[in-house]
């Protein structure tokens, strides 16, 4: 789907809005002179370009091989020199930013006090957006020209700015402590993934308490708060307590909500934390509360105070989209969610610069979901196929993991039996390369591959058998997040009541007070 081109320069020149060429195109044109129209020729080429192609710039003639990758490098910088010019005004780190560049150029120029009072005024504007470093930066300057001795600044100056440094610095220190504590998390998260015993629970739990016990709670700001709840977020999913997922991702919301400046200036997070919540909602299948925020984040991203750039709109399509699909599939809802299958594909390909190629597989898996929950197996099987044929995915070797076991179940459905049995070795060896596999897993290959040994009178009996064994495999908290990726009980609920699956998992979802 993703065109994910090497080239720097024609990927950011491709990520350009109309609005954006043209504001550059007037820009160039105040540079233009005899000597360098030849990066406005180089912009132009590669902007009607569908790829990048080196021999085609080269074929225009004005441009030499030897001079190519300066005039690259020139038209990247004076592109991003474009944009910056033209952010929008509303964007506050960039306000703060601008000024203090005033001061300084104030500064330089002997002007003083007029610095002085322009990052005065910058620095409060900074505290009042929890903008803390850029806040601790102004401080350091005040600072600096104060130690010249040349402002007959009141007295008292010194002691007020070494106290605001001072308690600058040790919140700065908190939020770096534990957006380091939570980096690391998410690190190990990637490297081992959830825990899977008793002993490797409680070496996170160690290792957690370790850096989190120095910190107090109660006199976190906004953004100590945002790095607390994220790094105890990351213990949970680690350890696989939903609860506390949810109990601490919707503290990182309230803090939003509680703060809607926030949300604006931190928009990224705000995304970010909604999605965490709606995940955990979705893990402890609460349909009520999982519907309750998806339509609060679908509300908040359509209020036209949300901010819109690339990367946002982006994230917003895929967290929407993503707990979307999650929403019908908790709630059995397949029949009235296949609408959403071409929106989704429409979207994958509008924003396929901005998307990896696992969030890319992952929309494939869930769209695989909603045709096997409508026993469109074929259709299924199309969607898992571009999962299982696709050789660059080296992250997240558990969503091809059950990929392939649904692949060999719609495989059963579809009465592909020579078929079912080369793809049971080529998943049993795909498992025993990960190295990883679980109880669940190995369950459902050794029960697939016994099927076609069982005598057709006998097969309903083992299908009671291997839902009663699924249903002990999941009161086990190292094996329940498997079930979340594969619903094998209530696909041999079907297959024993003879009804759509569909069905059953609508029916459990009613009977749910959640």
């Amino acid at each position: 789907m993703a065109n994910h081109q090497k080239d720097f320069l024609f990927v950011l020149i491709k990520s350009l809005s109309k609005s954006e060429k043209r504001q550059f195109k007037i820009f160039a044109s105040r540079l233009e002179t005899s000597s360098n129209t030849k990066f406005i020729e180089l912009f132009n080429i590669l902007d009607k370009s569908e790829v990048y192609d080196e021999k085609l710039i080269l074929k225009s003639g004005s441009i030499k091989k030897v001079q190519l990758s300066n005039l690259k490098s020139y038209l990247y910088k004076q592109i991003l020199v474009s944009i910056r010019l033209n952010i929008p005004s509303q964007n506050m780190r960039y306000q703060l930013r601008e000024q203090i560049d005033f001061a300084t150029i104030l500064y330089n120029k002997g002007l003083y006090k007029q610095s002085l009072k322009i990052l005065d005024k910058t620095k409060q504007q900074a505290l009042e957006n929890d903008e803390k470093h850029m806040a601790y930066e102004i401080v350091e300057f005040e600072k600096l020209i104060e130690s010249q001795y040349i402002t007959r600044s009141i007295q008292g100056r010194a002691d007020e700015l070494a106290v605001q440094a001072k308690e600058l610095n040790y919140r700065n220190t908190i939020s770096s402590k534990l957006s380091n504590l939570s980096l690391q998390l998410y690190g190990i998260m990637l490297k081992t993934g959830y825990v899977k015993s008793d002993d490797e629970y409680q070496h996170i739990d160690d290792y957690f308490n370790k850096h989190i016990a120095k910190f107090d709670e109660d006199k976190f700001g906004f953004r100590e708060k945002y790095w607390y709840y994220n790094a105890n977020l990351w213990r949970s999913f680690l350890v696989q307590d939903f609860l506390s997922c949810y109990k601490f991702a919707h503290k990182w919301v309230t803090l939003f909500y509680d703060n809607p400046s926030m949300i604006y200036l931190n928009p990224v997070f705000f995304l970010k934390g909604n999605h965490y919540l709606l995940e955990s909602l979705f893990m402890l299948k609460y349909k009520s509360n999982f519907k309750k925020y998806l339509v609060q984040l679908e509300e908040t991203i359509h209020d036209p105070k949300f901010p819109v750039n690339d990367n946002i709109a982006s994230l917003s399509f895929l967290y929407l989209y993503n707990n979307k699909l999650n929403y019908h599939i908790l709630e059995g809802s397949f029949a009235e969610s296949e609408y959403l299958i071409p929106e989704v594909l429409y979207k994958m390909n509008q924003h396929s610069e901005h998307l990896d190629e696992h969030h890319e597989m992952l929309f494939y898996y869930k769209i695989a979901c909603i045709y096997f929950g409508n026993e469109k197996y074929t259709d299924s099987v199309f969607y898992l196929e571009k999962i299982i044929n696709n050789k660059n995915l080296t992250m997240r070797e558990d969503l091809m993991c059950f990929a392939r076991l649904l692949y060999l179940i719609l495989h059963y459905e579809l009465g592909n039996d020579y078929y079912l049995e080369n793809q049971l070795k080529s998943t049993y060896k795909f498992l025993l390369k990960m190295n990883d596999l679980n109880e669940v897993q190995k369950e459902i290959i050794r029960f697939l591959k016994n099927l076609n040994s069982i005598y057709p009178g006998d097969i309903k009996k083992e299908f009671i058998t291997m839902k009663e064994r699924f249903i002990e495999l999941e009161k086990n908290t190292y094996e329940k997040r498997a079930f979340l990726y594969l619903d094998i009980i209530s696909w041999l609920e079907s297959k024993i009541e003879n009804r759509k699956i569909g069905d059953i998992i609508r029916e459990k979802a009613q009977l749910s007070n959640r």
